[in-house]
């Protein structure tokens, strides 16, 4: 019977092995297993600089008594035999890794998986914090090589080395430039940062996987969640793991660790690095991950940034909001907040499950930061539904110091369209008479929130502008129109808003369903 739990006794290989020392040679191997029975055998190639069909029949000969035989260390010369002759096929053979050493090199990423240093000008080297990392490395080639037949640019890693006492990926990465290196020292480019960074994000976000290709975020998500349980009161744990449940399965990219850290400029092209955590998921995971990294890590000690990015936390929270508001395609303040918090709710949990596994309970210090994110966390859970999002519509207090803002986000998505001036001055003021109607009358005498739609389709192109409140039941469109035709004298004082919007939209429509108003304007450009 094999010892399936001895520990493996490792044999080293020197010289060469040819058909004048095989016989000695394997003596002095079966010499050294001599009475250990079938247990594991390394045979460490490290100082082995030739072999011929001898020495492999030696080999052989072993592997046949002792099926669990490795062979390490292997240079390139001696692995092109093995691999020739299908001693590569037969039994596992790593090869010999070039030794690099980063001591004085310029970090210029940081991971959860591991921190990449320029080695030289034309290279830097991703070192993994797992020291038996040969499988991560493996794994990240392979979503690397995905991610590039799919359309994004990225480096592809060309060897890998021993670095200290764990491994490590080798890029080519000419003179490039970290994004978070040029926001450092040339802050004046933060908008053409923005710019950059969000194309990139949404090239991913826009990519489809072949399904099974890429671990799904939904199911790491759900397990923090899971986590929480736990450390969050009963009603908010519950609430917690259930807006994780409803977020639907997506097969589009996301990048999992997607800061400016990871985008770098090489010559004229943008590339994308550290591609080990890539994932399939909704497009709220990755923006929560972009929360912590320029905000949430940050929020309690602002110094942590500095450290991690290089910049303060002033620039990292301003190039959040810039890339949110450009990923979104708004400047709405409350669109904005809106995803925002959603993307925080995933964010905090992360960093309190992180926190605690790392026995931040432990100690005064990680108690105060837990205990700063689990307040903003069950705050949040409280006011949020969902932590699904639309870029083309907003929620917002039904009130009417709101309506700049609304009519601010129904012109940015007219600017995306063809949309005539008269047709947008139409739209414009038809937007204006209904939330107006709804703040002053929706909840009175208290407030509610309203929801606001722009969808633009079709051929000829139809923009659909759909209004949503909570509010007692009301059809406005129930009410007669007004007699235009009567004198001022005669004629009645309101009435005119829902009769203006009729005439200049092409159809208005109103339902009430699941305790909802729900008017529809339509217009055909």
């Amino acid at each position: 019977m094999p010892e399936m739990n001895a520990a493996p006794v490792t044999i080293l290989l020197a010289g060469r092995i040819d058909s004048g020392n095989a016989s000695q040679v394997e003596a002095e191997v079966r010499n050294q297993l001599a009475g250990k029975g079938k247990i594991p055998v390394v045979l460490d190639a490290s100082d082995l600089s030739y072999i011929s069909s001898a020495g492999l029949r030696i080999i052989l000969r072993i592997r046949k008594e002792y099926p669990r035989l490795t062979i390490t260390n292997v240079s390139s010369e001696v692995y092109e035999i093995l691999e020739m002759t299908g001693f590569t096929e037969m039994m596992p053979v790593e090869k010999a890794y070039r030794v690099v050493s980063v001591e004085g090199c310029e970090e210029i990423g940081r991971g959860a998986n591991g921190t990449i240093y320029r080695i030289d000008k034309d290279n830097v080297v991703k070192v993994y914090n797992n020291a038996d990392a040969l499988e991560d490395i493996q794994h990240e080639r392979e979503v690397a090589k995905l991610a590039l037949i799919l359309g994004i640019p990225t480096a592809i890693s060309y060897d890998v080395v021993r670095v200290g006492d764990s491994y490590g990926s080798v890029f080519e990465l000419l003179n490039a430039r970290s994004f978070s290196k040029i926001l450092s020292e040339e802050p004046e480019k933060m908008d053409w940062c923005v710019r950059e960074y969000v194309e990139m994000l949404k090239k991913i976000h826009g990519t489809l996987v072949p399904p099974g290709k890429l671990p799904d975020m939904k199911d790491t998500v759900l397990g923090w969640a899971r986590f929480m349980q736990d450390h969050l009161p009963e009603e908010a744990g519950k609430k917690l793991l259930s807006l994780v449940e409803e977020v639907p399965h997506d097969d589009h990219m996301i990048h999992g660790d997607y800061h400016t850290k990871n985008l770098e400029l090489t010559g004229d092209e943008v590339l994308l690095i550290d591609m080990d955590t890539l994932a399939v998921g909704h497009p709220i995971f990755e923006l929560a991950s972009m929360f912590n990294s320029f905000v949430g890590y940050s929020e309690f000690d602002h110094s942590v940034i500095k450290k991690f990015q290089g910049f303060d936390f002033e620039t990292g929270k301003t190039f959040w909001h810039k890339s949110l508001a450009a990923y979104l395609g708004t400047n709405c303040a409350t669109k904005i907040r809106e995803v925002e918090d959603k993307a925080r709710i995933i964010g905090y949990t992360r960093m309190i499950r992180r926190a605690i596994r790392r026995k931040g309970l432990e100690t005064e210090e990680g108690r105060a930061e837990i205990g700063f994110w689990k307040e903003r966390l069950l705050a949040l859970l409280e006011h949020t539904d969902t932590l699904l999002f639309r870029t083309d519509e907003m929620e917002i207090e039904a009130e009417n110091d709101n309506l700049s803002e609304v009519q601010s986000f129904v012109e940015e998505r007219l600017s995306e369209t063809t949309c005539p001036a008269r047709a947008k001055m139409q739209i414009g003021l038809a937007v204006e008479e209904i939330f107006v109607n709804i703040a002053s009358y929706a909840y009175a005498p208290g407030k509610g929130k309203a929801l606001v739609r722009v969808e633009v389709s079709g051929t000829p192109v139809r923009v659909t502008v759909t209004f949503v409140d909570g509010g007692v039941p009301y059809d406005p469109l129930a009410k007669d129109d007004p007699d235009v035709t009567l004198s001022a004298a005669e004629r009645e004082i309101g009435g005119l808003g829902i009769f203006l919007t009729r005439q200049v939209m092409d159809d208005v429509a109103y339902e009430y369903k699941d305790g909802k108003n729900i008017l529809t304007l339509k217009k055909n450009l």
